[in-house]
């Protein structure tokens, strides 16, 4: 159970022309006492240049990512990025990483996909050798080795020459299979669902989480959708997963269809999936159950809200990652009811 849940705002990737100006939004969110605001990137704006942005304008919200691909940049690449935003905010970052999929890790980065639980360990290892600075940085492992072995045969160990502010910068990962999600639970310091069902998602989850140590945060996107009309706010949760379960991804391979497949809606999930790969897509959309988008976001008048949100106080996510909202008015009101 969340005695204390949080708040966190998620602005998301940019699409299109961009997003126009977050700032007064975030500032809004900052007074109004959420906790932390996010980016991501996909395959055009990065996710660390925003915060560094944001970060110049605020003094106490925390700075997350959600998500940096890992196949976007080496280990150290990511350590050295994430160290000098930790510095330059005052200690606020929080680092979270995730893999991606084969589609845009090989169409996008033109690095391979396969192993990523191995991959991932790895590089979370040496994210941390760098932050501790207790020697120069090397490892023997199988994707990310240090020095390289090869080339003009010159590499030399070293070990960062800056002092990073916090040798133990948070680090959450995006996961969404259960081993991956067992995996966050032993060596991350919180997690990233993309959907977690508020009435679903805490037996599912229950194996995989068994192992997480004290403190351990999960950190759950939430689209927020205020109007009297609950249907009318549902139907825009449903463009949201519609796109996600029938486009994001391959046929056959489709991360974000499986983790709604494992919430009990497989055979509506391919449904979705069938229609939108037929050019369906309104059909598609429509086809996306009710019940799916009532438990992965908060849908309704402002009083539903306040009823579904304690479903969420039961279970284990600490922190909500509000998306979808764009009038500060509304961020104060949630901030009321948390």
């Amino acid at each position: 159970m969340t005695a204390d849940l949080k708040l966190g705002l998620m602005l998301g990737y940019w699409v299109g022309a961009g997003p126009g100006d977050q700032l007064p939004l975030v500032l809004a969110a900052e007074d109004a006492g959420f906790d932390s605001v996010w980016t991501a990137e996909s395959y055009g704006s990065d996710v660390f240049t925003p915060l560094a942005w944001i970060g110049s304008r605020t003094s106490r919200i925390k700075l997350g990512t959600g998500l940096c691909q890992i196949s976007a940049r080496t280990p150290v690449a990511t350590a050295m990025t994430a160290l000098t935003l930790d510095r330059l905010s005052g200690g606020r970052m929080i680092l979270g990483l995730g893999v991606s999929g084969p589609q845009v890790v090989e169409g996008w980065y033109g690095v391979p996909f396969p192993k990523p639980l191995a991959r991932t360990r790895e590089y979370i290892q040496i994210l941390r050798d760098v932050w501790r600075r207790e020697g120069p940085v090397t490892n023997d492992g199988e994707h990310y080795p240090l020095p390289y072995p090869g080339g003009t045969g010159l590499g030399k160990p070293l070990k960062a020459n800056c002092h990073p502010l916090r040798p133990d910068i948070p680090v959450y990962l995006g996961a969404e299979g259960p081993k991956n999600v067992e995996l966050s639970a032993e060596i991350a310091d919180g997690w990233l669902p993309i959907f977690f069902h508020a009435e679903r998602g805490p037996a599912m989850y229950a194996d995989a989480l068994a192992a997480a140590k004290p403190g351990f945060e999960i950190a759950c996107p939430v689209t927020v959708v205020v109007n009297d009309d609950v249907q009318a706010a549902l139907d825009v949760v449903k463009w949201h997963l519609g796109f996600y379960i029938g486009g994001m991804g391959a046929k056959g391979k489709n991360f974000h269809l499986d983790v709604v497949s494992r919430m009990g809606f497989g055979e509506e999930a391919a449904h979705v999936q069938e229609l939108f790969l037929e050019g369906d897509r309104e059909g598609a959309v429509k086809a996306v159950p009710d019940e799916l988008c009532d438990g992965i976001a908060l849908c309704g008048p402002v009083e539903r809200i306040a009823e579904r949100l304690e479903l969420w106080r039961s279970g284990p996510v600490t922190t909500l990652l509000v998306g979808g909202v764009e009038d500060p008015a509304v961020l104060r009101q949630l901030a009321d009811l948390t």
